[in-house]
């Protein structure tokens, strides 16, 4: 009679999968611990039914991201590093620790995303004698948003970053991409081996939890749901909501997202004057869900994406979207199909998009169900899952 496992898996079933139980431990290596659960959910839960342990590294669990981790049925595992900054030293020392938990934990495979767990991750990892590193590029972020009054500062996080970058792709197995303009550009800086790179189009979500919702067209509610920071174009987003609201004051318009240390970061006092101004209502940091049931149109004005979560729920949930033709964003819209395209810093075209809607409602619940029939087709986290962990020869 053959000896079953705690999980139920026999010996055997484990060796025909590629190993012993205990090689076949893969660690997740992010930046934040509520994304985990949030983001990363039907992707552990499909690595872990190939039968892997799913160890979730990240810098700020609590008690509630612990067991949304746990309940996923992987291992919530602390790693301490500054999400943001460039501090060489804290960094070396977050990077030496992470090198320990490696080898302690006799972790088989990575797969890290976001810059410092891609950078860190995939150098601690090749230390450690991690076989397998992967890495998942969601966007290029801060450092390589164009601007046309180009700081010295944004200048040197670039080429550190670009560096840094360069020093760990080259231990990497694998790297995904969301987009083909990423992926361009890393070859065009010589940052990534060709033949490593894949282009998945998107994480995608559960679209069986992100479920349309009736369509609210009177009065038209625009939302939109980022980080506060500049480069998601929420001032351009603030001063076309101004410029309706003065001939439309019935329309509605939302700003979901929290506070962040980014460099680009909106200070809370700025969005507590547009608040007080009544242009805005900002809900800070809260569930999504509701918030997009109740309103009209999705709105990110961003300057540069991988392919947004945020705008992958709201089209999941039959809402039209108003972006920008740039890097990650164009992807999600057929422009005057689903919603329409403007152009990046841009508060004129912005509100000429925003007032289409407010003009005629009628155009809301068509190209919501074209939004939701796209999310149907790109952004199923399953099939999108299939490909990631195929080539990860999981």
């Amino acid at each position: 009679m053959t000896r079953l496992e705690a999980t139920g898996t026999r010996v055997d079933e484990a060796a025909a999968l590629g190993g012993d139980k205990d090689e076949r431990r893969l660690a997740l290596i992010g930046n934040q611990a509520f994304l985990i659960h949030n983001f990363r959910g039907p992707l552990i839960q499909d690595i872990i039914g190939r039968g892997w342990h799913v160890l979730a590294m990240a810098p700020d669990y609590d008690d509630t991201s612990r067991a949304a981790v746990r309940s996923l049925g992987a291992e919530p595992v602390d790693w301490v590093f500054t999400r943001t900054g460039l501090n060489p030293v804290a960094d070396l020392f977050a990077m030496r620790r992470l090198v320990r938990i490696l080898r302690e934990q006799r972790v088989a495979v990575t797969l890290s995303y976001f810059i410092k767990p891609v950078v860190y991750g995939t150098i601690a990892a090749r230390l450690a004698g991690v076989k397998r590193r992967y890495a998942l590029i969601e966007g290029l972020g801060y450092a390589f948003i164009e601007d046309t009054a180009e700081s010295f500062k944004r200048s040197v996080v670039r080429s550190t970053v670009k560096s840094l970058y360069r020093r760990a792709l080259s231990m990497a197995t694998g790297v995904f991409f969301l987009n083909e303009d990423d992926l361009s550009d890393f070859k065009r800086w010589s940052l990534v081996e060709p033949s490593k790179a894949t282009v998945i189009g998107a994480i995608g979500l559960d679209l069986n939890d992100w479920r349309p919702a009736p369509a609210v067209t009177r009065p038209v509610v625009f939302l939109l749901v980022a980080r506060l920071l500049r480069d998601k174009g929420i001032y351009e987003y603030v001063e076309a909501a101004r410029r309706v609201k003065a001939t439309h004051p019935e329309t509605c318009f939302l700003l979901l997202g929290g506070l962040d240390s980014n460099p680009a970061a909106i200070a809370e006092a700025v969005v507590n004057s547009w608040v007080a101004e009544g242009v805005i209502e900002w809900q800070g940091h809260v569930p999504v869900r509701p918030w997009l049931a109740q309103s009209s149109v999705f709105v990110l004005p961003s300057y540069r994406e991988g392919v947004p979560r945020s705008t992958q729920e709201a089209m999941a949930m039959a809402r039209p979207v108003i972006t920008t033709d740039a890097v990650g964003c164009r992807e999600t819209v057929v422009d005057g199909k689903n919603g329409f395209l403007v152009p990046v810093r841009d508060a004129d075209a912005l509100e000429a998009a925003m007032r289409r809607f407010v003009d005629n409602p009628d155009i809301i619940e068509p190209m919501g169900a074209e939004s939701r029939k796209m999310a149907e087709e790109r952004y199923d986290a399953r099939r999108v899952n299939k490909v990631i962990l195929d080539i990860m020869e999981l």
